[in-house]
Parts: C-alpha cells; structure tokens; sequence
C-alpha cells in the first residue's frame, strides 16, 4: 500500500516501530544524498552507542535479611523483620543510533555536515538524551554544520534551535533545524511543518563557497516506508500512539479511508 498520509505517517512515531524505522531512514537519507554530493564529499553512516538501564544488580535468587536489636544504652530495642524481597538482575541494554556524516575528501575527510535524525529516546529524560546532548554540543563547538530532523510529536524538545524560537514562526507538528559553522552559531534555518503538510525540501551546507545541496526528505521517508512495507505492518484500524488531537484524529480517519477505498 502506498504512502496513505502526504508527509510523514503518525503511526510511524510508535516507539517500537520507530527503532526501526530509524536505522532505514538514515540509511536511504545516506543513498539519497551520495549522487547529488559529487566527488569531493562522501555520506558516510556513523553510529552512536549508550546503555539504557542499570548497569548491574543483585544477583538473581532470595535475598533475606533480617533485622537485629539495637543497642540503646543498656536496653534493646526490637525492630520488626522486613518482608523479604526477590532481587532479580536486569542487564544494561545496548542501543545503536545511526546518523549521516558528510567528509570532504578535499581536506583529508574532514566532517562537514553532521546529519541527525531525532529518536523517541533522545526525547526523554534519560540516558539517550545525555548522549545525543553531548554529540549535540561537541558539534555546535565544531566546524561543522548541523541538521537535525525531528518527526515525533512527543517527548521534550531536543534540537539546538529554542523550542520558543521555532513557534514564534508558526505552529508545527514536525520540525528541520540547520545550523551552519560560516554564520553565527545563534542564526537557525528552520522547516516547521504540520501533520497535513508535505515533508520539507532542506538545504544542506556543505565546505567552503560549495553551493547547498537540496535534500527531499518526503522521498526519503516514502522511501523507508515503501521498502519497509509499512502500509501491509500498521495498525491503522487501532488508536494511534502517541494519540491525536480530535481534529487530526476525524483528518487522519478520512485519508485512511480514501486510501483503503482506493486500493479495494
């Protein structure tokens, strides 16, 4: 089934489907960027590794302690024993989050552009955000230009630009940060973009007075999801997660629709 929404599908922001969709996304961001690059510039794949969860706990099995008197003075003071607990062991989760680095090979493979497409984790308080925040920062400390691609909903805002200062432009549901190394690091191109709105076609910088590269970012998710055969995988006759406001949710119901009358 084809794309049934004309930008980016909601149903696609469920976490569990999201991971995956992810890793996709970046790698036909990749393809799509390498024939327009030319010769001097390279998208490379890169990935960033962190650990969710608790490093270690007790080992697996009963756990029992009991209490004992204490000393006070001369007299004992008896305590009541606590309910004994089972201590189970739960292993660190490894998480693997792809993004696309553009290397200038006029200049030994310098990074140019560092590309990023935000995930559910790097949008909660935790882990994944400290380690997307610091890759964040060691970039706007660099040379090189950053572009980040935010298509979740929810979660805290994380892209660089102020969340104040991309909706004083105007609402949005989605939204496209570039911040470039030449300019000051204080100046943003934003896309923002609503649910009913077709993904952006962005400028992508590149070294020296190269000129920009256009990257069509509704092909690439069309892409992913074609490829990924979303349309035969979601769920679309269950309520989308994260919800939809009541309007969205009435719009979102007749584009199913037209495109289940379309294909029957």
């Amino acid at each position: 089934m084809a794309m049934i929404f004309p930008g980016m599908d909601p149903y696609l922001e469920d976490p569990f489907l999201f991971q995956g969709l992810h890793h996709a996304f970046v790698v036909y961001l990749s393809d799509h960027l390498q024939p327009i690059l030319g010769q001097r510039y390279i998208a490379a794949i890169e990935v960033r590794e962190f650990s969710e969860g608790p490093q270690r706990l007790l080992d697996s099995g009963l756990f029992v302690k009991r209490s004992r008197p204490i000393e006070v003075g001369e007299h004992a003071v008896a305590t009541a024993d606590a309910d004994d607990p089972v201590v189970v062991r739960v292993e660190s989760l490894e998480i693997h989050e792809s993004y696309v680095e553009i290397l200038d090979r006029k200049s030994g493979q310098r990074v140019v552009t560092v590309i990023e497409l935000v995930s559910p984790t790097n949008k909660a308080p935790g882990p994944g955000r400290d380690s997307y925040v610091t890759k964040q920062r060691e970039v706007l400390a660099s040379q090189s230009h950053l572009v980040e691609i935010d298509l979740l909903r929810g979660g805290q805002h994380v892209l660089a630009v102020p969340e104040w200062a991309a909706r004083n432009q105007l609402p949005y549901d989605y939204l496209v940060s570039v911040n470039r190394a030449r300019d000051r690091r204080e100046e943003f191109d934003v896309y923002a973009k609503r649910l009913e709105d077709r993904l952006p076609r962005i400028r992508i910088p590149l070294a020296d007075d190269d000129p920009n590269v256009v990257l069509d970012l509704q092909a690439v998710l069309t892409h992913a999801y074609d490829m990924g055969r979303y349309g035969e995988r979601l769920r679309y006759d269950q309520p989308c997660q994260p919800a939809l406001s009541a309007e969205h949710t009435s719009w979102a119901q007749q584009q199913i629709a037209a495109a289940q009358s379309s294909s029957a």
